[in-house]
């Protein structure tokens, strides 16, 4: 067995555990770094694909970013798990009969897998103009599919947009500084002066 069928093997099963362990674990912070160690994996295994630049995308952005966020996230907010774990009791014989949907899918697709014999060759063979997959994704993304892309962004733009507003509340009795208040205060009315007597309070 070859290095790289070893560390493919590796990482694979790495990944498999990993999500599970996501699934099942009890803890959310447990559950949030078995995340990560099935992001790690998933990097490892499109490194040995030849794709470097999604490599270490999924480690910048998912690992980086959001399992970090997932991870704060779960660690800042006061979460009732006994009430939440009761909801997902209620909930469990639709996702055991969606899983059971997924597995099955999962071993049609592994029954009919056939390698094709020229796929080593083709992932090892450089591109026609001797560019490297990332320099050629990016003149995919920026030439070919450059207003999709940017249409994209856009979509992202506005739905943070609009989670940001549905989030933001106005609650009463709450301080809040004004900045240009304080800037434009006079400062003859911002004070007083009291003489106190001996033996007085305010």
């Amino acid at each position: 067995m070859t290095i790289a069928a070893l560390s493919f093997y590796l990482f694979a099963m790495t990944a498999l555990v990993g999500g599970l362990f996501t699934v099942i674990s009890r803890h959310p912070v447990h559950s949030v770094l078995w995340l990560i160690l099935t992001f790690a994996s998933s990097a490892g295994l499109f490194v040995l694909l030849g794709a470097e630049f999604l490599a270490m995308l999924l480690l910048i952005v998912y690992v980086g970013a959001v399992a970090v966020l997932f991870l704060f996230v779960v660690m800042m907010l006061d979460v009732d798990f006994a009430a939440l774990k009761a909801e997902m009791a209620r909930y469990m014989p639709l996702a055991l009969l969606i899983g059971l949907i997924l597995l099955m899918q999962l071993g049609i697709v592994f029954g009919d897998w056939q390698i094709s014999d020229g796929a080593g060759a083709a992932r090892a063979a450089p591109t026609p103009d001797g560019i490297e997959n990332t320099a050629a994704l990016g003149l995919i993304l920026y030439d070919q599919y450059f207003l999709l892309f940017q249409l994209a962004g856009l979509i992202l733009l506005v739905a943070m947009i609009g989670a940001i507003v549905l989030t933001l509340r106005h609650r009463e009795n709450i301080k809040r500084q004004d900045v240009l208040a304080q800037m434009y205060r006079d400062p003859g009315t911002a004070m007083e002066l009291r003489d106190v007597k001996p033996g007085q309070g305010l």
